[in-house]
């Protein structure tokens, strides 16, 4: 890592430059008759300043020190440069299955170098057996890194990216396909995924971490080998979200694809699975079936790739005081769909009601989701469901909002005309939908946040 890219600037990176300093060399501060050693790390490019140096002391932790022109920055001694190498080294065990590792960004398929305190993508398969030694004992890893991004960035187009590498793993013989992602919009990538890729003949599972691997809470070892262990040992063929279970590390819970919400901001068991059940509980020496799944293991089977999103399609979520001029925006923006995150069983303000029907009227997609997290839409119930049912607005049964709103896009990019986008929409495909409620699905799910 070059000074420039290591987050340094002004004062601090004048010295480090003037001393020839780089990341990973022991330095020395000397500043008011103190001298501080310890090797140089990194700083965070976002909301870093110009006057303070970051160094790792010998005790592990690290010292943050606010520099003047008085200071004095020198180098004790060079750091040992390392290479990223693409070679295995591992050869590959014969009695275990295989499984194809996609690393999209995020911190649970990474390599910490706690010389410097960098936290680097695991580009091969060796960096991830280097990082998890356990994963020697499930399976053959193949490791690919597709994209290096925060979750909150990633769009549409990069689903279809992630859904076109997931299948060249299908084709070339992998037993079961793991996707490293970040949390934060991880249920939107498991949903899109269910969409674009169809008649699957092996389990996909997007795994995440809520804490970084180093941190030693960090929960990205076991989640990352229960994934594997999921993906090549499960009798399932559909997408699956993997993640903790309960705050210890007892075991991991496996959600549907289109089923799974980010309940938590922080903690390890953060993902529940809403209005339905979980499918798989995983532990460290097996993986046992809670609920049948969609499709079962079967390698004969052809996957089928429909991988464009449509990115004009919006998820407007409705409040005391919503404005009508949000709908309107997106008419004048050209818009082909609105998911509407409506109150209760359905409903929306009446300020709302003439823009919904300047919407549908104009050709736009209009459908409606609850805000509750349980339950499902019936707009057959008050005056305010009712009219909007009239107006043409569609109501999406028990569909997750974020669920509904990656469907639309890829209803509207996979169909030939609005009327069969619609008709799609409420077309059960990977059970997003389920026209039966069951109480025992709220119950359970309560019990086990």
């Amino acid at each position: 890592m070059s000074l420039e890219e290591s987050g340094y600037s002004g004062l601090v990176l004048e010295k480090l430059s003037t001393s020839k300093i780089r990341v990973g060399d022991t330095i020395s501060i000397i500043q008011r008759g103190a001298d501080h050693t310890g090797v140089l790390m990194p700083r965070s490019q976002i909301g870093s300043d110009s006057a303070h140096i970051v160094i790792k002391l010998s005790s592990g932790y690290n010292l943050g020190i606010r520099i003047d022109r008085e200071t004095i920055v020198r180098r004790v001694k060079g750091g040992v440069r390392t290479r990223t190498t693409h070679m295995e080294t591992r050869s590959e065990v014969k009695d275990l299955p295989r499984v194809s590792i996609l690393s999209t960004g995020g911190t649970i398929a990474s390599k910490v170098d706690y010389r410097t305190g960098a936290v680097n993508p695991a580009l091969t398969a060796q960096d991830l057996y280097d990082t998890v030694p356990e994963l020697q004992r499930y399976a053959n890893v193949n490791a690919k890194v597709i994209m290096s991004v925060l979750s909150e960035n990633i769009r549409p187009n990069d689903w279809g990216k992630i859904a076109r590498d997931v299948v060249t793993a299908i084709k070339s013989g992998t037993d079961g396909v793991v996707i490293a992602h970040g949390t934060d919009t991880l249920g939107f990538t498991a949903a899109a995924l269910s969409f674009a890729l169809q008649n699957l003949p092996v389990p996909v599972v997007l795994v995440g971490s809520q804490r970084s691997s180093d941190r030693p809470s960090s929960d990205s070892a076991m989640n990352l080998v229960g994934a594997v262990n999921l993906a090549t040992n499960a009798n399932a063929a559909e997408v699956m979200v993997l993640m903790h279970a309960e705050i210890g590390d007892s075991y991991l819970i496996a959600h549907r694809g289109t089923r799974a919400r980010k309940l938590h901001t922080s903690r390890r068991d953060a993902f529940q699975s809403v209005n339905d059940y979980s499918l798989f509980r995983v532990s460290e020496i097996d993986v046992t079936e809670i609920h049948p799944p969609l499709l079962r293991r079967d390698l004969e089977r052809k996957v089928i790739l429909k991988p464009k999103f449509e990115e004009k399609v919006a998820l407007l979520k409705t409040y005391p005081g919503v404005d009508h001029v949000l709908i309107d925006y997106l008419i004048d923006s050209g818009y082909r769909g609105i998911i509407i995150e409506g109150t209760g069983l359905g409903h929306a303000p009446d300020n709302l009601q003439s823009s919904i029907k300047k919407a549908i009227e104009g050709g736009i997609v209009v459908a409606m989701t609850s805000q509750c997290i349980f339950g499902r839409t019936d707009m057959n119930v008050y005056r305010s469901g009712v009219e909007l049912l009239a107006a043409g607005v569609i109501p999406c049964e028990d569909m997750l909002p974020e669920t509904a709103l990656v469907k639309l896009m890829w209803a509207l990019a996979n169909s030939k005309s609005t009327d069969a986008a619609k008709t799609l929409l409420l077309t059960p495909l990977a059970g997003e939908i389920d026209m039966r409620s069951e109480e025992s699905e709220y119950i359970k799910s309560l019990g086990d946040i």
